[in-house]
């Protein structure tokens, strides 16, 4: 599926001489933390296309990236350096024209039931309650389950996300943090082996975050998902991945793979005021201010 903006059509590219990650002398590939990658991006350059006036601009360059089975990890950046459209690739709603992003050995060539997408903007249909909302995930689906195995697997992701007893509500009477839950629920009731993320708490206020990080990171403990979460908040990269990619300024490169080794749980425990915790934040904030001032003077 390409998606097109004022008459640009994004286009994915490869190109030779992959740039890895700054630091440490990094392989072109950056690599996980253990040995069985399910997402491989190998040397993917994308851009928008202007057919009409024959000019492209580059929003990722020459991103070469391995994610480990079971890794949570995280993506920050500056606005428009390209990290959207790295989720949207693995998403299968952008398609290469050259190069590849495997999931589990194959090239992504669509979406799949293997992957599913929680939005910043919660995306909900105002017409359905809260289980029909969760419900309609399945419902298009090939192999869809029974009546009442779609029942139990509803019950099942409201009960993860801390809303049971809320089924029969419709989204208006909802707040802003219990709508993004029923996003949530809705991605995890086809029991996917990759959640993607885009800034999925950034339309809530500071202390809603901090409460839905927390349930985050206790839900991904029991299903063990392999995430791949965007944000543009260093402290909430930190605090939950186990590792964060930094991107730089369009065209977005890797500049750096940090490893987070902060002991979990995280968000539940004293880890924000630890000195590792500054540490890791000071330092990927020096990755990023340049970067980001950039950004703002490119506007």
């Amino acid at each position: 599926m390409a998606h097109t903006a004022a008459g640009a059509q994004l286009q994915i590219a490869s190109h030779s001489g992959a740039e890895g990650g700054s630091g440490g002398g990094r392989s072109s590939v950056a690599p996980g933390p253990a040995s069985d990658p399910v997402i491989v991006a190998r040397s993917v350059t994308a851009g928008y296309e202007n057919r009409r006036t024959k000019t492209r601009l580059i929003a990722l360059r020459d991103v070469s990236l391995e994610i480990q089975r079971g890794e949570f990890l995280a993506i920050v950046g500056p606005s428009g350096c390209g990290k959207s459209t790295f989720i949207n690739m693995v998403a299968g709603f952008v398609r290469p024209l050259e190069g590849t992003v495997e999931v589990d050995g194959q090239p992504v060539r669509g979406t799949g039931s293997d992957r599913a997408m929680v939005f910043q903007d919660y995306a909900l249909l105002p017409w359905r309650t809260v289980e029909r909302n969760v419900l309609f995930a399945m419902e298009n689906r090939r192999n869809k389950p029974s009546k009442s195995e779609q029942a139990a697997r509803v019950a099942e992701a409201l009960s993860l996300v801390g809303l049971t007893g809320f089924e029969k509500a419709y989204p208006h009477e909802l707040s802003g943090g219990m709508r993004q839950r029923v996003g949530i629920a809705r991605a995890l009731v086809t029991k996917p082996d990759i959640l993607l993320m885009d800034e999925p708490f950034g339309a809530v206020d500071a202390m809603t975050r901090e409460a839905m990080q927390a349930e985050f990171e206790r839900i991904i403990a029991q299903t063990r998902q392999t995430v791949v979460f965007i944000t543009h908040s260093i402290d909430e990269a930190v605090m939950l991945g186990d590792r964060v990619v930094v991107i730089s300024n369009r065209p977005g490169t890797i500049k750096e793979v940090v490893d987070v080794d902060l002991p979990r749980p995280r968000l539940t425990g004293d880890a924000k005021g630890s000195l590792r915790f500054a540490e890791l934040r000071e330092h990927i904030w020096s990755l990023l201010q340049d970067e980001a001032l950039g950004a703002q003077e490119a506007k």
